[in-house]
């Protein structure tokens, strides 16, 4: 039995929840919380099943119902084709995240799983992540290696 299902727009505000969670984790606790109203509108918007670009898997809190335990967020990017893509597409996994009392219980593995099976049902072969030191041992189990690219980002400033 999975204990992961798809999100629905109605998960939108505890999934912002966990994934501020989460980047606090790893950044250190932020105040900045401006983000979080843009980030729910997108995910009501994108979740809208199992046919667009964009999925998230969920397992629920254990308990009165309502909120939920952890979460997997992925997208689907298209590209130009290349020897070992021919058709360009690949999975990003981002936004794993369980609720720190409801850790090592497989919810996270359980999330990263259905994640992956939706990837292959939607033909897409190639998916990557950025792993944190803590979530790379689940990673590896499942089959995800170091890759040699770099990684670069430019932030654009956005003119009216």
């Amino acid at each position: 039995m999975n204990l992961a299902r798809p999100a629905v727009p109605g998960d939108a505000a505890e999934l912002v929840r966990l994934r501020k969670g989460m980047l606090d984790s790893h950044r250190g606790p932020d105040p900045d919380i401006g983000w979080q109203p843009a980030a729910e509108r997108s995910l009501r918007e994108r979740l809208t099943g199992p046919g667009g670009d964009l999925m998230a898997c969920v397992v629920d809190r254990p308990g009165p119902p309502g909120g939920l335990a952890a979460c997997a967020v992925g997208t689907i990017e298209y590209r130009l084709g290349s020897p070992g893509n021919p058709t360009g597409t690949t999975g990003y996994v981002f936004s794993v995240a369980t609720d720190p009392d409801l850790r090592r219980r497989g919810y996270s593995r359980a999330c990263v799983e259905a994640l992956l099976d939706w990837y292959r049902t939607r033909g897409v072969r190639r998916v990557d992540l950025r792993a944190s030191r803590e979530g790379e041992p689940l990673y590896a189990s499942l089959g995800f290696v170091r890759t040699p690219d770099p990684s670069m980002r430019l932030t654009l400033s956005l003119t009216s």
